[in-house]
Parts: C-alpha cells; sequence; structure tokens
C-alpha cells in the first residue's frame, strides 16, 4: 500500500481508496513473471484436479447418482457468476490477495479482515483436501503393483473401510508430505514453480482426455438409470460439496503481483480456465457414471477403479499415476493462494510483518509459505475428506458472496472508473452470484458450520487486539489527519 496521503474516511470501515491501490513492486516484494498462459494453467491447474479424480467418485456414490453431472453444472454455474465480479475486480486492482484486497477497497477493513482470515483457512484446508484425494490413488496405484503401505500410515484416523479394524489407521502420512513438498516447491521462486506447475497442468489435461476418449467406448446407458437415486436434494448437497473444484481461478487472482500485465491478463485468464475446467468436468462425469453404476464406484480412486472393473489395467495404472502427479496442480494454486493473502495481509499490518517477509533472493513469501505448509500437512493426515472439504466449502462460498456484492457497489459508487473488464448483465449476475452462493451454503451441516464460525470468532479477537491497532491504512491516515490540523509548515 502507498505511503502517500490517504483521505480519512469512515473509522470503523475504512477502506483502501482504489485510486491509493499501486502496482506494488517495493524493494523485498514479488517479481513479475507470469505471462497469460501461465496464469491460465494456474487457474485450470486449480480448478481440475481433486474435483474430477476424487470428490467426482465419492459424490456419484454417496450423494447424487449419475446426477453428480447436475452438481457440478450448478456448482459452475454459480461459479462462473462470481468468476465475471472477479474478472471486473482483477481488471481494476493489479495487486495481491484477490477477494480479501477487493473487499478492503470496497466494503472497508472489517470486511476485507473476516474475507482474508476466510480465505485462510479455506485455501489451507482445500490443499489438504487434495493431499488426501492423492493419497487414496496412490494407495490405488500400490494396490496395482500388488504393494500396500503399513495400515499406521495408510489414512486419518477413523477413515478405516470394510475389513479393516477400527482403530488401525494412525495419520495419512503420504497426504501429509506432499503438502510439505509443494511448500518446498513454492520457495524455490516463481518462474520455477510455474514452469513446474504449467507442465503438471498439460499432463493432467491429456489424463483427463484419455478418460472421456477411451471411456466413451464403454459407455452402459443403463448405468444412468436411475439418473438421480438420491432425489435433487442429493444432486443439490452434492453441488455444495464440489463447489470448491470449480473455483481456482480465485486462488490464481491472488498473483496480481506476479503477473507481467495484471490487468489485462487476469481478467483473461479467470474466464478461460473457467471454461476449459466446466468442459473437462461435464464430459468425465458423463464417462464415469456410464461407466459403473454409480453404487460400484470406488469413492477413494474412480477413475482408475473404473478401468480396472472392465480389464483396463494399464489404463488403470497411467491413470492413478497422472492423477497423482496432476492435481498437485491443485495443491500449488491454492497454497500459493494461501500465502499470498497472508503476504498482503501482513505488508498491510493487520498481521504481523513477519510473515510478510520475503526470500531475498528468491522474491517469494517464504515463511508464510512453511507456515501453510505445516498447517495444511497436519489437516490432510489427521481429517476425512468429507470433512474437510466442506469446511473449504463454506468460507469460499461466503467470499463469493462479498465480492459479488463488492462489484455492484463500486460500479454504482465509482462507474467511470478505467474498468479493462466489465462484468456483464449487472447487476444481475452478480445478484445471481450471490444467490446461489447463499443457497448452496444452506446444505452444509450445523459441524461444518460450527467449526466456521469457531474459526471466525478467533478471527475477531486477532483483528480487535492487533490487526485493527496496527493497520498501515490507519497509520498512513494518522499522519494525514495530523498534517491537515498542523497546516501548512512556515
Amino acid at each position: 500500500m502507498t505511503t502517500s496521503r490517504v483521505p480519512p474516511n469512515n473509522k470503523l470501515f475504512r477502506r483502501m481508496p482504489i485510486q491509493h491501490i499501486e502496482d506494488v513492486t517495493p524493494e523485498g516484494g514479488l517479481t513479475r513473471t507470469l505471462g497469460l498462459w501461465q496464469l491460465t494453467a494456474i487457474g485450470v491447474g486449480g480448478i481440475i484436479g481433486a474435483g474430477i479424480f476424487a470428490l467426482a467418485g465419492r459424490v456419484a456414490n454417496q450423494t447424487a447418482g449419475p446426477a453428480v453431472l447436475i452438481s457440478f453444472l450448478v456448482a459452475g454455474i454459480a461459479s462462473a457468476a462470481a468468476a465475471f465480479s472477479y474478472a471486473e475486480f482483477a481488471g481494476l486492482i493489479p495487486r495481491a490477495g484477490s477477494a480479501y484486497t477487493y473487499s478492503y477497497a470496497v466494503l472497508g477493513e472489517p470486511v476485507a479482515w473476516f474475507i482474508g482470515w476466510d480465505l485462510l483457512l479455506e485455501y489451507t484446508a482445500i490443499v489438504s483436501v487434495v493431499a488426501i484425494g492423492i493419497s487414496g490413488y496412490f494407495n490405488e496405484l500400490l494396490n496395482l503393483l500388488h504393494l500396500k503401505l503399513p495400515l499406521w500410515m495408510s489414512g486419518a484416523p477413523g477413515t478405516e473401510p470394510a475389513g479393516v479394524p477400527a482403530g488401525s489407521y494412525k495419520v495419512d502420512l503420504f497426504a501429509a508430505l506432499l503438502c510439505l513438498l509443494i511448500a518446498f516447491v513454492l520457495n524455490r521462486g516463481m518462474r520455477s514453480a510455474a514452469r513446474f506447475e504449467s507442465w503438471l497442468v498439460y499432463l493432467k489435461v491429456a489424463i483427463v482426455l484419455l478418460v472421456v476418449v477411451v471411456g466413451v467406448f464403454h459407455i452402459n446407458s443403463a448405468n444412468y438409470s436411475p439418473f438421480a437415486p438420491f432425489g435433487l436434494a442429493g444432486a443439490f448437497t452434492g453441488a455444495a460439496t464440489v463447489f470448491f473444484a470449480v473455483f481456482g481461478y480465485d486462488a490464481m487472482s491472488t498473483a496480481a503481483e506476479e503477473s507481467e500485465d495484471s490487468q489485462k491478463h487476469m481478467p483473461q485468464a479467470i474466464l478461460y480456465s473457467l471454461a476449459i475446467a466446466m468442459v473437462l468436468y461435464v464430459a468425465a462425469c458423463l464417462v464415469l457414471t456410464g461407466m459403473v453404476n454409480y453404487k460400484d464406484i470406488d469413492p477413494k480412486a474412480a477413475f482408475s477403479s473404473a478401468f480396472s472393473t472392465i480389464g483396463l489395467n494399464a489404463i488403470a495404472l497411467v491413470i492413478a499415476v497422472g492423477a497423482i502427479l496432476g492435481i498437485l496442480t491443485v495443491m500449488f494454486t491454492f497454497m500459493m493462494g494461501a500465502s499470498r493473502v497472508g503476504y498482503s495481509m501482513s505488508r498491510d499490518g493487520l498481521l504481523p510483518g513477519w510473515f510478510g517477509k520475503t526470500h531475498p533472493r528468491r522474491r517469494v513469501p517464504s515463511r508464510i509459505t512453511w507456515v501453510f505448509g505445516v498447517a495444511s500437512a497436519i489437516i490432510a493426515g489427521l481429517l476425512d475428506i468429507n470433512d474437510a472439504a466442506k469446511l473449504t466449502n463454506i468460507g469460499i462460498l461466503l467470499a463469493f458472496v462479498i465480492v459479488c456484492a463488492a462489484v455492484i457497489v463500486l460500479r454504482y459508487r465509482q462507474p467511470n472508473l478505467n474498468r479493462q473488464f466489465r462484468c456483464p448483465g449487472m447487476p444481475v449476475v452478480p445478484i445471481v452470484g450471490i444467490g446461489f452462493s447463499i443457497w448452496l451454503t444452506t446444505f452444509l451441516d450445523l459441524l461444518t458450520w460450527a467449526r466456521f464460525i469457531g474459526w471466525f470468532l478467533l478471527g475477531a479477537i486477532v483483528y480487535l487486539v492487533y490487526g485493527r491497532r496496527h493497520a498501515r491504512l490507519a497509520l498512513v491516515q494518522q499522519a494525514t489527519a495530523a498534517e491537515d490540523k498542523a497546516g501548512p509548515a512556515g
């Protein structure tokens, strides 16, 4: 944030005026290395992953049946409405932080804190969910090779499948180690990390296309009946569960300060990545539920087990390996998102400055990246995938509500700003995003809400005790007020 004069505004909901949000590249700041297609690859990498390879099978088997297709379409519509709002803000504000920064500029500091604090938890939990999903495919790969891990490191406590004695699982060690690996990769520097991400995205898209092209010849239309065995309510509940699989662009937009031309490329990358991902999601869901009856889908490794069931073990092996490598991109995108939101909050003074320190040579926020790496490793090692997934969705849905509301407020408050992209159908499209997001939260259980409220209350204490008093915006406004009171020198 600039340290020039910032006019005082409402003390309770003080805002960071957009005209004062500069293209921030101070000494020790982030380095601009990402072009349009690298950003799009990061977005696709964040969207396509556990949603296809892990949650699609679980939701089809337990919640929606073949109507998992509806689950993804509903989640995609809600996400698209919000994506237009994100794209408008991305074209206005070339600064790290995504929804946190947008809220700070439009709705005020307490709302920004709430969203930032929310995203820190949600992104970290998403990394954990994805790590657990990869771990399931890793175990399937070992089974195909006739190998097995010791039971104590095979999963989180209480997730033992039928036939395994309760209490045999102690920790999902592979998932925890993956989280630490991604933290290590992100700390190598953004240029090399983005190159690693891009190659894995190409591999992942190729695997999904392989699934679709080969699987379409093994579809049995009888498997589509009944299409919605759990009713439409099951499909909508599934939408609330898979929602985190269709908003990777949100985390990608936190890399605004590492984009070569953020205001032009960010809106394009957001829309391109969501469009590519939704086409692949729809095709993959149709193939999966057509190949295997929903009752027989393996919740942990749906696609590789589906091909194994019809005797295509070689393809099952390729899918298992590809899923393990490809889903790493989701972990990359969201751990990057968590670290950039934390970096931005630290730079703004809402979190201690220690968290925002960047590596002197690689120019990445290394300290906070390791904090999130360790936190996600703990969650991945000890929680069930469903609990972690629900925890991520409630926060992101509420973040979408805030961003969609903020784009409406700003459009009417400052209609003449130079917007590189304008959300179409204003205000209908953002209102649709708000409505869908609130509606989907009603399908989440009370335990998920209780955990979220507990995290929110903890955040409120941190903000009141530390953040509000140390915010740089408050200090700059105090200095401005003192200068105005003193009057011109001499």
